[in-house]
C-alpha cells in the first residue's frame, strides 16, 4: 500500500488546450478512489501523469512520500521506475503469448528468477480466477477473461498502486455489472491503493471509497458516494450523477431549526430546503435546488407536510421495480420515481410530498 499525493497539477496540450487545471488530491493507503467525469474532463490525463505516461507542465506527484514528478525540481521518473500497475481499457494483451506469458512479462522485465516468475504468475492467476488457463492462448479467451489477464499482470508486478483506465467499458452490461463487484472486492481484500477512471456513474458509486468528479480539467466535488449523490455541490454534479430535478428559485427566510424557504415560481409554490444551507444565503438571491426523483412521494390529498405540491401525471413508463413518471406541476414537469406496485395512469391528478432533508440548495 502507498499514499498518493497530487499537488497543483497542470497539463496543457499545445497553447490552447488546458487538459488538467490545477488539480490537487490525496489517495490514502488502501483507498479506492475514482476519477469520474465526461469525456474530455481531464480524468485520464491526470491518471497518465501519475503513471508517468504524460509529463505535466506544473505540479508535484508523490507516492509513498517519494517524489515521482516535480515541476519545481525537474524530477520526472519514467513509468518503469514507478512500480505502478496499470489496467487499460483495451486489455493490452500480447496476441503471440499464452496467458501465463502475458502475466509474466512485467516480472521478467524486473529481472526476477524463473522460480519467482512461476510462483508470482500462479498466485496472480489464482487471485483472478484463471488458475487453470495459464497455458491457453490469451486471445482465445472471452473479453471478461482477457480483462482478468490484464489485472493479473498488474497484480503480479507487486505494484505500489493500481491504476485503472476505464477497464470495464468494453464488456457487455451483465458482465460489467458482475466484474465491478468482483474487482472492488478483490482490491479491498488485498488492501491495495487504487485510482480508477470512468465516465460510468454507477460504476463509481458501486466501487469507490471516494469519488472525485471532474469537469473541464477541474475538480467539481470529492466525497464518498453517498454524499456525492445526496449532497451534490453544483448543478453539474447533480445532473451528471444519476437523474435529478433542478429548480430555479429565490432565497426566502430561514426557518429556525428546519431550513431555508425557497420561492419556486415555476411550481407556484415555496419549498423548504434543509441541505446545502450551511453558508450564508442572502434573502432574495437567485439559487438552484436539486431534488432526486425517488425522493418525491405521492401523498394523500390531506398531506400537511412542509413541501406539498399538486400536479397531474403527463407520462409514465413502467420499469418493473418502479414507475418513471413525469408530473406537470405549475409550469414545470417533475421527474418522479414511484415503486412498481403502485397504480399509475396518465392524466391522474396527484399530490406530492418532498422531505426538506431531500431538497439541496446548490452552490452554483
Amino acid at each position: 500500500m502507498a499514499e498518493v499525493v497530487v499537488k497543483d497539477l497542470v497539463k496543457r496540450f499545445g497553447t490552447e488546450t488546458l487538459a488538467v487545471d490545477n488539480v490537487s488530491f490525496t489517495v490514502g493507503e488502501g483507498e479506492f478512489v475514482t476519477l469520474l467525469g465526461p469525456s474530455g474532463c481531464g480524468k485520464t490525463t491526470t491518471l497518465r501523469c501519475i503513471a508517468g505516461l504524460e509529463t505535466p507542465d506544473e505540479g508535484d506527484i508523490l507516492i509513498a512520500n517519494e517524489v515521482f514528478t516535480s515541476s519545481r525540481t525537474g524530477v520526472c521518473l519514467p513509468p518503469e521506475k514507478r512500480r505502478l500497475g496499470m489496467v487499460f481499457q483495451s486489455y493490452a494483451i500480447w496476441p503471440h503469448m499464452s496467458v501465463a506469458e502475458n502475466v509474466a512479462y512485467g516480472i521478467q522485465a524486473q529481472g526476477a528468477s524463473r522460480a519467482e516468475v512461476t510462483e508470482k504468475v500462479a498466485n496472480a492467476l489464482e487471485l483472478v480466477g484463471l488458475g487453470s488457463l495459464g497455458e491457453r492462448n490469451a486471445t482465445k479467451l472471452s473479453g471478461g477473461q482477457q480483462q482478468r489477464v490484464s489485472l493479473a499482470r498488474a497484480l503480479a508486478y507487486n505494484p505500489r498502486v493500481l491504476l485503472f483506465d476505464e477497464p470495464l467499458s468494453n464488456l457487455d452490461a451483465k458482465l460489467r455489472e458482475r466484474m465491478r463487484i468482483e474487482l472492488a472486492n478483490l482490491i479491498k481484500e488485498l488492501k491495495l491503493t487504487a485510482i480508477y477512471v470512468t465516465h460510468d456513474q454507477a460504476e463509481a458509486m458501486v466501487m469507490s471509497d471516494r469519488i472525485i468528479v471532474m469537469r473541464d480539467g477541474r475538480i467539481q466535488q470529492e466525497g464518498d458516494p453517498h454524499a456525492t449523490y445526496n449532497e451534490p455541490a453544483n448543478s453539474f454534479v447533480a445532473d451528471f450523477i444519476g437523474v435529478t430535478n433542478i429548480l430555479e428559485g429565490k432565497a426566502g427566510e430561514m426557518e429556525n431549526g428546519k431550513g431555508l424557504w425557497v420561492d419556486v415560481p415555476s411550481l407556484q409554490s415555496k419549498i423548504l430546503c434543509a441541505k446545502g444551507i450551511e453558508r450564508e444565503i442572502p434573502s432574495g438571491s437567485d439559487l438552484l435546488v436539486t431534488v432526486r426523483p425517488e425522493y418525491i412521494e405521492f401523498a394523500e390529498d390531506g398531506a400537511n407536510d412542509n413541501n406539498v405540491l399538486r400536479g397531474r401525471v403527463s407520462d409514465a413508463v413502467y420499469l418493473g421495480q418502479s414507475w418513471d413518471c413525469l408530473v406537470q406541476s405549475g409550469s414545470l414537469e417533475l421527474r418522479v420515481h414511484i415503486r412498481g406496485d403502485a397504480e399509475i395512469r396518465v392524466g391522474q391528478p396527484v399530490t406530492m410530498s418532498i422531505s426538506p432533508s431531500r431538497c439541496v440548495v446548490l452552490r452554483d
